[in-house]
C-alpha cells in the first residue's frame, strides 16, 4: 500500500549499515515454528563464523522451543531471500556473501513446531 503524503516524504533510513558500528543486520526465521511470529533481526559482525551463530546465537533466541534441542543441523534446509541456500558453518558471513538486511529462513524436516488441536 502506498503512502499519500501532503508534502515530499524524504528522510535518511535509521537502519543504514553505517549506524551499526561494524555490524550488519541479519534476519533469521525458523519455518513452521509459530511461537516465533517473525524472523529475528540480529546485528552481527561480517567476520562472524556462521557456525558461531548456530552454536552461540540461535540457542539464546530459539533454545526454549522444545524442538530446538532435537535439530540435526546437517539436515536443515536453508533459504536466503526465499531461494535454496547452502550454509557453510566454517565460513564467515562475509565469505558466504551475506549482506546487510539479508533474510535467512531454516526448515527442520521432521520438526514441525507446536501443533494445536483442531476444533
Amino acid at each position: 500500500m502506498g503512502v499519500a503524503a501532503i508534502k515530499e516524504y524524504t528522510f535518511e533510513p535509521a537502519d543504514r549499515l553505517e549506524n551499526f558500528h561494524g555490524n550488519q543486520l541479519l534476519y533469521i526465521g525458523w519455518d513452521q515454528h509459530l511461537l516465533f511470529c517473525a524472523p529475528f533481526c540480529l546485528p552481527l559482525p561480517p567476520a562472524l563464523r556462521f557456525g558461531d551463530i548456530i552454536e552461540k546465537v540461535l540457542p539464546g533466541i530459539y533454545g526454549y522451543h522444545p524442538d530446538f534441542a532435537r535439530i540435526d543441523w546437517s539436515k536443515v534446509e536453508w533459504l536466503k531471500s526465499g531461494q535454496p541456500w547452502q550454509a557453510d558453518f566454517d565460513k564467515t558471513l562475509a565469505e558466504l556473501g551475506l549482506k546487510h538486511k539479508d533474510v535467512l529462513r531454516f526448515r527442520t524436516p521432521g520438526l514441525n513446531g507446536v501443533k494445536g488441536s483442531a476444533s
